[in-house]
């Protein structure tokens, strides 16, 4: 049972959404990214993806692939008049594998359900980029600062999968993730105003490894 008061959404001030948003971010919010990879463990496995290529592969994964289109996604959903079942079907639509749509549908489904036990409010299941935008729709807050937090969550995703399955430090990790939060925050300022004509992707080689993914005998992660 929840008790306590709750922030109503509508009345929220920009320093509490702002702790708001660090909690649904947090690794400690229950939505199982831990256990997807989106191909990046396939890549990791053939060589593709080494410790001198993976930021290279973030940046692609950032400026042409997932990263983008996901960015674009959670602007759609933070504005007024968002349709999000709409928005939804077409977050499913732009996932080039069967685990990249159970990666996002898995993740949005339970994001959705902790929000909407959190706030008191109607939060029906959606792809994850569309759930969060939903959540923080009424946020006082820029889009492009939700959009750059969204972003850098899930490259600390990405990064933490290669951590664990290469010679990667903890702390080399936190070093590839600070240099590419200008790009972060350059991809979120893009996205903040983007239209539907602008979801597109270009990751034909992480979209090969998502797919070559769900046909390996052992694996880490679910994607």
């Amino acid at each position: 049972m929840i008790t306590g008061t709750l922030i109503p959404m509508r009345t929220i001030t920009p320093d509490a959404a702002r702790l708001r948003l660090a909690q649904y971010l947090s690794p400690a919010f229950p939505v199982g990214g831990f256990a997807w990879s989106q191909g990046l463990e396939w890549a990791m496995d053939r060589g593709i993806v080494t410790r001198a290529t993976l930021a290279q592969w973030l940046a692609d994964w950032l400026d042409h692939g997932c990263g983008w289109t996901d960015a674009v996604l959670v602007a759609l959903s933070l504005r007024p008049g968002a349709e999000y079942p709409v928005l939804d079907d077409l977050a499913r639509a732009a996932c080039m594998s069967g685990q990249r749509l159970s990666e996002t549908a898995e993740q949005g489904a339970a994001f959705a359900g902790n929000v909407a036990t959190i706030t008191g409010e109607h939060h029906p299941a959606a792809a994850l980029p569309v759930a969060f935008g939903r959540a923080c729709a009424g946020f006082p807050l820029p889009a492009a600062e939700i959009i750059a937090a969204f972003l850098q969550a899930q490259a600390t995703t990405l990064i933490s999968a290669a951590i664990r399955f290469m010679p990667l430090g903890p702390i080399d990790g936190q070093a590839m993730l600070s240099r590419l939060q200008p790009a972060i925050i350059a991809i979120a300022e893009r996205a903040a105003t983007a239209s539907k004509a602008e979801l597109t992707s270009a990751t034909w080689g992480a979209d090969i490894a998502a797919m070559s993914h769900e046909t390996m005998s052992t694996r880490i992660f679910r994607s």
